[in-house]
């Protein structure tokens, strides 16, 4: 791990349809400078900065980090620009720690947004050969197969998807972040909307936000002089694998599996269900809270979705996921991975709000990409590890 690190400003924007008030330079630069003032710093302050985008082709604006320097304050200073498909949130920050953890910099920025408004990513997920085969379908369509493969092993009834949709939405309203606010949500009404790629209805999917999330990560040193409590980094991930390959799990891929098992084993955890308080964890389909539960061995194999179903899963349950409201609640694409790793981080730090889980000490922040082929996994906790 080497050097300590450790989280002390986050700064989010609120996640909306359009952020039709600010330019893209603007979204990125309000959630950087409430970072800022989080850590109690300025932008003279910072040493370096992590940006993290999903395709450009998303929005349309190739290396849009050279043209985002000045907003971020970074003129003058080292910028880098990390990509990993979906999970480029998650991958941006730990290789924001690594800058910290290798002593080249004590106190480092980093920030990622998506603004969707501005974009059409369905288009984008579906270009024609040469280049890949069209899905016409969006992310959705990629992995309704895998849910439904995923639901026959397992034997999971139908219904399991509702209650995470439901769950997830009813923490959305303890969030004032938050992008989609359903008061009233229920299982029925999640049922009695469209089913666009079955088993997936319309509300047990992610929406299309506009958004920017930021953190501050500082050496041991900085963390000390910081105003507020800090989140520790106990320990950092990042696996992927081919899309395609003989014998591929594409329903427990092997990458999130070896993700898992090395962030665990850094942070010293060897059940994650007891040795975790919270979990912030990538759903951008309601089916993946159970699928996801088997792959980050919080439980065997076909059994996530009776966790899920038995409540182990809500703000009261004995391991909490997305109490933020996770993916399912607000999707900037490329900030989505980074928002789960700097809500684990405002969990043990005692600054969730409404949705805090009461005594949280250690959390997961969790993301993934591509196919279901990129990973990025940390682990912070409120004490020095």
């Amino acid at each position: 791990m080497g050097n300590p690190c450790a989280v002390i400003g986050v700064g989010q924007t609120a996640y909306k349809t359009k952020r039709l008030d600010v330019s893209i330079a603007g979204l990125l630069r309000e959630a950087a400078r409430r970072a800022l003032d989080d850590a109690g710093l300025t932008w003279k302050d910072i040493d370096a900065v992590v940006v993290g985008k999903a395709p450009d082709l998303f929005e349309g604006v190739i290396m849009p980090e050279a043209y985002l320097a000045d907003a971020l304050g970074a003129a003058g200073k080292p910028l880098v620009r990390v990509h990993t498909a979906g999970s480029v949130g998650g991958s941006t920050a730990i290789v924001a720690a690594s800058l910290v953890q290798s002593g080249v910099h004590d106190r480092v920025l980093t920030v990622a947004w998506e603004k969707q408004s501005e974009s059409n990513a369905t288009w984008a997920l579906t270009v024609n050969s040469p280049f890949t085969t069209s899905l016409v379908v969006g992310a959705g369509g990629y992995f309704a197969p895998h849910i439904r493969a995923y639901m026959r092993r397992s034997g999971a009834p139908d219904h399991i998807g509702q209650l995470v949709a439901v769950k997830d939405r009813q923490n959305a309203l303890k969030n004032p972040y938050a992008h989609l606010k359903i008061p009233g949500i229920s299982r029925e009404m999640v049922e009695s909307t469209p089913m666009l790629w079955e088993p997936i209805r319309y509300l047990e999917t992610c929406p299309s936000s506009d958004g920017a999330c930021a953190m501050v990560l500082a050496s041991e040193d900085a963390a000390k002089a910081a105003p507020g409590r800090p989140a520790w980094v106990h320990g950092t991930a990042m696996r992927s694998e081919p899309i395609t390959f003989a014998g591929r799990d594409s329903v427990s891929p092997q990458a999130g599996k070896d993700c898992a098992a090395d962030v665990y084993r850094q942070a010293g955890i060897t059940d994650p269900r007891a040795e975790l308080d919270c979990a912030e964890v990538y759903v951008p389909f309601s089916w993946y809270e159970p699928m996801w539960l088997e792959n980050l061995g919080f439980c065997g194999e076909g059994e996530g979705w009776k966790l899920t179903e038995a409540g182990a899963t809500a703000l009261d349950g004995d391991i909490p996921w997305n109490p933020s409201g996770g993916v399912l609640s607000s999707n900037p694409i490329g900030a989505s991975g980074m928002i789960r790793f700097a809500e684990a981080a405002l969990q043990v730090r005692g600054q969730a709000g409404e949705h805090q889980v009461d005594g949280a000490r250690r959390a997961l922040g969790h993301a993934y990409g591509g196919g279901a082929q990129f990973y990025a996994m940390w682990v912070v906790g409120s004490d020095r590890p």
